[in-house]
């Protein structure tokens, strides 16, 4: 046969394939119009459904098979979250989902279990969520024993190491300091808080002093009340034999004591009133908008009926809004939104966009005219067949796997829903009608009863807000510790000294000079190549930094597109970028570099004989071939640890923790080539590590001490109007 003829054989298969008509040269017809192809009735839909098993312990196995890989997934799910837990600690549940697992058990630390699993290309995770807490497994079949052992004791016997918990409440608190530089977060967490309430365990959020009152014993105390295997739900999925897999499952927990009953607790919604509230943030040229009042709940007989509104008219590229909105009249940017559905609990009506900033007025009377127009041009049939073709024809990509059932199945189990509810869900959105929809449009979607959420720079506004109504300000700053803690703060040391810390302390500071020496410093000039680690091949930058102790900085950078100018101190931070524009730091990235000055080897060494600063010897550790003893130390509002060679008193690692471009890692950096100059004796060479990997080495190729710092250098210049387009 040849190519020619074989393509066209080819051709009339895919054509009866796809068309359900033949092309052969003795039927040979006309192709019918794409509107006259027949389209078939969806398959019935009957998943594969897991084997559920209730010990006599209360606790409710869910077994799901699954042989197309040697995979076995698991996930134990336990009644109570952050909804219950008590307002002066908010926060707790999360730091124990953290803590859980880093912690490690009784007889092995986080780190043995991280070594022991990564060997294994396995994990077990825990985690938090509103209204319960988790652990998690993946392994391969051939290390299901191995790995489910450790899932076991995880789930029964945590440790919640100190270490750890610290580390958590690092990690928080880094988090609460980031939480106002993104105006779209902003704009979700305050929409929350105007549809349920300030302080209600669906919106509230942690603060500082609220992850400071957390104890090591909460966590203890929330493991004892909350993980009981009556309060437990497990499921697994993989390659497994179910009767083989239930009878090591009763093995393992069948013996398990039954405990108190999780007590979930009631929570009223206090919505704010309606009107318009504004969030100013000067450093955006877009508006977040956000309208929310109280939707419902999933067990509503009314809840097919919004799920196919919100798909016609906010639910996607061909929604009502997004066609309007942002294709017809070019107001945002994304919009969207419809009924929100929870559970256990009523949802919010949401509806969002952003736009920018000289729209803000206009796209906020753009979707109230969206809104007005459900009672003056409801939906109509087509868009809601459209809207339904849409729910139904994607229904099965949600439920396609083994796991993907097992996980809804979990849902229903968890919530109380009949077990059945997968299955009803096709046909209660095949009965939805028109009438349905213009129904709960109305009842749900009401215009009037709306609080109505601006995050934007109101200088760039079109009108004023107030120009809708009256205006309430949102403050979100972040509150800081009380003011009795941080002048306490300013007169203890973080921690106390011991006198081997002490000792090591003063040897650091006689081998880099002399305390009195180190003393006379209060500022130097550096000249540094820095060279960072990147996929494509590394890139080396000069700069040149001034820096005044304990917190200020001021830093030129040479790019390939000119001087890059970086100036941080408690007051301010700020990028100077070549042509002459002037950007503030996120105030947590200002906050952090400032740390990141104050814990400058010189500043910190300075300070070994002061009481505000603590030096505690915790041990030895290995660093290249030495034996370093670690020295932990505090200051006020900074903290770090040297690896100190006890023999020459010189620090070989430091290690800390800082905030990136993707949030808070673990720092190291490997300090060596020490050379002398002016009586001060400093390493050259400082490498530098991220979560464990290379990040950068920085060569120090000229220092000044005690240089003519101009005061100037630290003044925030008036930046250069930008060119005309």
């Amino acid at each position: 046969m040849s190519r020619h003829t074989l393509r066209r054989s080819l051709i009339r298969f895919l054509a009866a394939v796809v068309f359900g008509f033949a092309t052969s040269h003795s039927d040979a017809q006309v192709a019918p119009s794409w509107k006259d192809v027949r389209i078939p009735a969806l398959h019935a839909f009957k998943p594969q459904q897991p084997k559920r098993i209730e010990l006599p312990n209360g606790m409710v196995l869910m077994l799901q098979e699954d042989h197309e890989l040697p995979i076995i997934d698991g996930f134990a799910r336990i009644r109570g979250g952050s909804r219950e837990e008590p307002a002066e600690k908010i926060g707790l549940v999360d730091i124990f989902g953290d803590a859980w697992r880093t912690g490690g058990t009784k007889t092995k630390t986080g780190d043995e279990l991280d070594d022991f699993l990564e060997a294994r290309a396995a994990k077990v995770e825990t985690g938090a969520m509103l209204d319960s807490t988790n652990v998690s497994f993946s392994c391969l079949k051939a290390d299901f024993e191995d790995v489910f052992a450790i899932f076991n004791d995880v789930l029964k016997n945590p440790e919640f190491r100190q270490e750890k918990i610290d580390l958590a409440k690092d990690n928080n608190g880094a988090e609460i300091a980031r939480r106002n530089d993104n105006a779209s977060g902003i704009a979700g967490r305050e929409a929350n808080k105007l549809g349920y309430g300030e302080q209600n365990p669906y919106a509230r959020v942690a603060e500082f002093a609220t992850i400071a009152a957390i104890k090591r014993q909460d966590l203890i105390d929330w493991h004892n009340t909350h993980v009981h295997p009556n309060n437990i739900l497990l499921g697994i999925v993989g390659d497994f034999d179910s009767t083989a897999l239930e009878a090591k499952l009763r093995a393992a927990f069948e013996s398990w004591p039954k405990g108190p009953a999780a007590v979930s607790s009631k929570v009223d919604p206090q919505p704010a009133k309606p009107g318009y509230y504004l969030v100013e943030k000067k450093d955006v040229n877009q508006s977040n908008i956000n309208m929310v009042e109280l939707g419902t709940k999933r067990s509503n007989p009314d809840y097919y009926a919004i799920t196919v509104f919100n798909e016609a008219f906010g639910g996607g590229f061909s929604s009502r809004l997004f066609s309007n909105i942002r294709s017809k009249k070019g107001l945002a940017y994304g919009v969207g939104g419809g009924v929100g559905a929870s559970f256990d609990h009523d949802g919010l009506v949401h509806l969002s966009m952003g736009t920018k900033s000289s729209t803000t007025v206009e796209a906020i009377q753009a979707l109230y005219e969206e809104v007005d127009a459900l009672k003056t041009n409801p939906l109509s049939a087509d868009e809601i067949r459209r809207a339904k073709d849409s729910i139904l024809n994607s229904f099965i990509f949600n439920f396609d796997s083994p796991a993907k059932v097992l996980r809804e199945r979990m849902a229903y189990e968890f919530y109380g829903y009949p077990s059945d509810y997968l299955e009803r869900y096709r046909t209660g959105i095949e009965k939805v009608t028109p009438a349905d929809v213009a129904r709960a449009a109305t009842k749900y979607v009401r215009k009037d009863q709306f609080a109505v959420l601006v995050v934007g720079n109101t200088a760039e506004f079109d009108k004023p807000l107030a120009s809708m109504g009256a205006v309430t300000n949102v403050d979100i700053t972040i509150p800081g510790a009380p003011a009795d803690a941080q002048s306490e703060e300013q007169e203890k040391p973080a921690a106390t000294s011991n006198p081997e810390g002490k000792a090591l302390a003063a040897k650091v500071a006689e081998a880099m000079g002399g305390l009195d020496k180190l003393k006379s410093i209060h500022a130097m000039k550096m000249t540094i190549s820095l060279t960072e680690k990147a996929p494509q091949g590394d890139v080396k930058t000069p700069l040149e930094s001034t820096l005044v102790c304990p917190d200020t900085m001021h830093a030129e950078v040479q790019t390939p597109g000119g001087k890059l100018t970086i100036v941080v101190s408690p007051d301010a931070g700020f990028v100077v970028t070549p042509d002459g524009q002037v950007h503030d730091f996120p105030s947590a990235q200002k906050t952090d570099t400032v740390l990141q000055v104050k814990r400058d080897l010189v500043c910190m060494a300075q300070h070994a004989d002061d009481p505000a600063y603590s030096f505690t010897a915790a041990g030895t550790e290995k660093v290249g071939s030495l034996d370093a003893r670690i020295v932990d130390v505090a200051g006020p509002g900074v903290t770090i640890r040297w690896y100190v060679d006890p023999a020459s008193g010189r620090i070989l690692r430091e290690t800390y923790q800082a905030m990136g471009q993707s949030g808070p890692f673990e720092g190291a950096t490997n300090l060596s080539n020490w050379k002398t100059d002016n009586g001060i004796t400093l390493p050259t060479t400082h490498a530098n590590q991220q979560n464990g990997k290379d990040s950068s080495v920085a060569e120090f190729t000229a220092v000044k001490f005690n240089p003519t710092v101009d005061p100037k250098l630290f003044q925030k210049p008036v930046a250069e109007p930008k060119p005309a387009q």
